[in-house]
C-alpha cells in the first residue's frame, strides 16, 4: 500500500484543498451580511480620515505655524491632530459593535455544523462515538471566533489606515510615495509569499510532534509487550526516525520563520531608513520640513504599526483559523461497507510498524460430528472506522467440554475475542457461533442461556448473599448453592458474611471477594459455556487455581482470558495471539513452536508467577 498526502509535496495540495473547501462557504457567509459589512466599512472610513488628519495636522502645524512664526496657527493644527486622536475612541467602539454582527452568527453556524457532523457520524457508525465532538463544540469554535475577529480587526485596520496614510503622504508631496511605497510593497509581497509554505511547514511540524508523542506514549505503555515480542530494536529505530523527522520539520519551520522576519524588517523598518537617507534628495525637490515630519508621523504612528499587526495576525491567527475551519468543512469519509474491514490508518501497538494481515488459525478437526461449543470463521473486528483490525480473519473451534486459555500481550485482542463470543461486540466480517447458533442477532435472554461472561470488574449488588449467588439461576436449591460455594473456596467468605441468607452490601467486600461471589454465581448457572475475561485478577494464585479447577470440572466448556500464565498451564489447549498470527496447542507444544509463548512463560517464571 502506498501512503498518500504525507510528504512535503502533498502539503501545498492539502492547503489548496483546504482553501477550496473553506472559500465558498466563507463567501456565502459574508454575502449574507452585506449590511453589517457596509456599516463596518463606514466606521473604518472614519478611522481612515482620522489617520489622515493626524499626519496632515502635524505637517501643517510645522509649515504654516511654527516655521512661519505663527504660533497660534501651529497650535490650531496640532489641536486638529489631537481632536482626531480623541475621536478615535468612538470609532473603535462602533467597529467592535459591528464586529459582533459577524462573529456571533459565525459561532452559531459552527456550533450547528459541529452538532450535525457528530450526529452524522453517530448514524453512519453506530457505537463508534465521536471523541472530537466536545472539542469542536467548545475549544475549536472559540478558536475560530477569536481568530476571525482578530483577522477582521487587523485587516480592516490595515486597509483603511494604509489608505489614510498613503493619501496623506500623497497630499503632502507625491515624492514621498516614491521613497516609502517600494519597500512597503516589497516586504508585504514577500510576507504573503511565505504564507502557504509556512502553513505547510507548521502542519508538518505539528504532525511530526504528535507522531513522536504518540510513539512515546505507546512505547511506555507497552514496554512489557515490546520486551516479550523482542522488538526493542525496531521500536528504537522507529523512535529515532520520528525524532529525526521532528528535527527536520523544525529546521524547515525555522527557515521560513527567518524569511518572514526578513519580510517584516523590509516592510516595517526599511521605509523609515530610506526616508531618512532620502531627506537631502527630497529637500532638493522642494519637500518642506513639515511634510517630512508628517511623513514620519504617518509611518511611525499609523502605517508601520498596522503593518506589523497585520503580519503577526495573519501569520498566527490566520493559519490557526484555516486549520481549524478545515475540521468543520472536510468531507466525511463514508462508512466501510458491511462485511469489509476499514483501511488501517494507525500505527501498530506500542509504536511498532503495523503488522501484516494475520494468518488464520487452522480449524481443529472435530473428533466427532458433535457441534462445537464455539466456532469463529474468518472473523475480523476492530474499534473505529479507520482503525486497524484487532482480530483479522481469525478461525477458531472450541470443542464441547474443552478448557481453553487465551494469552498474549496487552491490547492484542484477548478481551475482544471474549466479547465477540459473548455477543457484546459485533464483527466487521465473519461468523461467530455458540453451540451451532449464530451469535449476531440473538436476544439477551437467549444468549444468557448459551453462555456466561465474567468480566474483570465483578458486579455485586445490594441484597442477600443468596440473591447474588443465584442471580443467573433464581430457582437453585440451597444445596446446589452451598456446593458451588464450597467448590469455589468461598465458604469462609459466606460464613463471615453471615450465611447465604445474610444481607450483602457491595462496599463491605474487597475486589477479590467480589470476584469469588461472581465466580460462584457463574458456577451455579445452567449455561454450558463460561467466559472468564481476567475474572480472577484480584485473587491470589492459590484461590485462582482452585476457582479455575472447579469451573473446569463443571459440565460444559471453559474459555479463560488468562491473567497469569499458570492459567494457561492448567488449560487443555492454549490460544496465543501476538498481533501477526495466531498459534494454538498444548503448553508443551507451544513451548517448542511459539517464541512469544516462550517469552511470556519465561517472564512469568522470572517474576515468580
Amino acid at each position: 500500500m502506498t501512503a498518500t498526502g504525507r510528504g512535503p509535496a502533498a502539503e501545498p495540495r492539502r492547503e489548496s484543498g483546504t482553501l477550496r473547501r473553506v472559500g465558498p462557504p466563507a463567501r456565502r457567509f459574508l454575502a449574507a451580511r452585506r449590511t453589517v459589512l457596509a456599516r463596518l466599512a463606514a466606521w473604518s472610513l472614519a478611522e481612515s480620515a482620522q489617520t489622515f488628519l493626524v499626519g496632515y495636522g502635524v505637517a501643517q502645524a510645522v509649515d504654516r505655524g511654527f516655521l512661519a512664526g505663527d504660533t497660534r496657527t501651529g497650535l490650531g493644527w496640532l489641536g486638529v491632530a489631537a481632536l482626531a486622536v480623541v475621536l478615535g475612541a468612538p470609532v473603535i467602539r462602533g467597529v467592535f459593535a459591528e464586529l459582533a454582527g459577524l462573529t456571533e452568527p459565525l459561532r452559531d453556524r459552527l456550533v450547528r455544523r459541529a452538532v450535525d457532523q457528530s450526529m452524522a457520524r453517530a448514524l453512519a457508525r453506530p457505537g463508534g462515538g465521536d471523541r472530537a465532538a466536545v472539542s469542536r463544540l467548545t475549544n475549536q469554535v472559540e478558536i475560530v471566533r477569536d481568530s476571525f475577529a482578530g483577522l477582521v480587526l487587523t485587516l480592516r485596520s490595515f486597509v483603511f489606515t494604509a489608505a489614510g496614510a498613503l493619501a496623506g503622504l500623497f497630499s503632502l508631496d507625491p515624492a514621498l510615495l516614491v521613497v516609502v511605497l517600494p519597500p512597503l510593497a516589497g516586504g508585504l509581497t514577500l510576507f504573503l509569499l511565505t504564507l502557504r509554505p509556512m502553513a505547510a511547514a507548521q502542519r508538518r511540524a505539528l504532525n511530526a510532534d504528535e507522531a513522536l508523542g504518540d510513539h512515546a506514549t505507546r512505547a511506555r505503555g507497552g514496554l512489557r509487550d515490546i520486551t516479550a515480542c523482542g522488538t526493542q530494536a525496531e521500536t528504537a529505530r522507529s523512535g529515532a526516525r520520528l525524532i529525526a523527522d521532528a528535527a527536520a520539520t523544525s529546521r524547515v519551520l525555522a527557515r521560513w520563520a527567518a524569511v518572514r522576519t526578513l519580510a517584516l524588517g523590509v516592510a516595517g523598518q526599511l521605509p523609515v531608513l530610506l526616508l531618512l537617507v532620502a531627506v537631502p534628495w527630497l529637500r532638493g525637490r522642494g519637500v518642506t520640513t513639515g511634510a517630512l515630519l508628517g511623513a514620519f508621523t504617518y509611518l511611525a504612528q499609523a502605517l508601520l504599526p498596522a503593518l506589523h499587526t497585520l503580519m503577526t495576525a495573519i501569520g498566527a491567527a490566520g493559519t490557526r483559523l484555516l486549520v481549524v475551519l478545515d475540521r468543520f468543512t472536510v468531507p466525511e469519509a463514508p462508512p466501510s461497507p458491511a462485511g469489509a474491514a476499514p483501511p488501517a490508518a494507525l500505527p501498530g501497538r506500542a509504536g511498532l510498524p503495523r503488522p501484516p494481515v494475520r494468518s488464520p488459525l487452522p480449524p481443529i478437526p472435530a473428533p466427532s460430528q458433535r457441534v462445537p461449543a464455539v466456532e469463529l470463521r474468518a472473523v475480523t473486528v476492530g474499534y473505529g472506522a479507520r482503525a486497524e483490525p484487532v482480530l483479522d480473519a481469525l478461525d477458531l473451534r472450541v470443542e464441547e467440554g474443552e478448557h481453553l486459555a487465551v494469552v498474549g500481550p496487552s491490547g492484542i485482542g484477548k478481551s475482544t475475542l471474549a466479547r465477540l463470543i459473548a455477543g457484546t461486540c459485533a464483527p466487521w466480517s465473519g461468523v461467530v457461533r455458540v453451540t451451532g447458533r449464530t451469535v449476531a442477532g440473538r436476544g439477551a435472554a437467549e444468549l444468557a442461556a448459551l453462555r456466561v461472561l465474567v468480566p474483570q470488574q465483578a458486579y455485586v449488588f445490594t441484597g442477600t448473599v443468596r440473591d447474588n449467588l443465584a442471580y443467573l439461576r433464581p430457582d437453585a436449591a440451597t444445596s446446589d448453592i452451598q456446593a458451588a460455594v464450597r467448590d469455589l473456596g468461598a465458604a469462609p467468605l459466606v460464613e463471615r458474611l453471615g450465611g447465604i441468607g445474610a444481607p450483602l452490601r457491595p462496599d463491605d467486600l474487597s475486589q477479590g471477594e467480589r470476584q469469588l461471589i461472581v465466580l460462584a454465581r457463574a458456577h451455579l448457572s445452567t449455561a454450558r459455556l463460561l467466559l472468564l475475561d481476567e475474572a480472577t485478577c484480584h485473587l491470589d494464585a492459590a484461590s485462582e487455581a482452585r476457582a479455575e479447577e472447579a469451573l473446569a470440572r463443571r459440565p460444559g466448556t471453559l474459555l479463560v482470558v488468562a491473567h497469569r500464565m499458570s492459567s494457561a498451564v492448567r488449560a487443555d489447549r492454549i490460544l496465543v495471539l501476538d498481533g501477526v498470527r495466531a498459534a494454538h496447542g498444548t503448553h508443551r507444544e507451544l513451548l517448542e513452536r511459539s517464541s512469544l509463548y516462550r517469552d511470556l512463560v519465561g517472564h512469568w517464571s522470572r517474576t515468580g508467577g
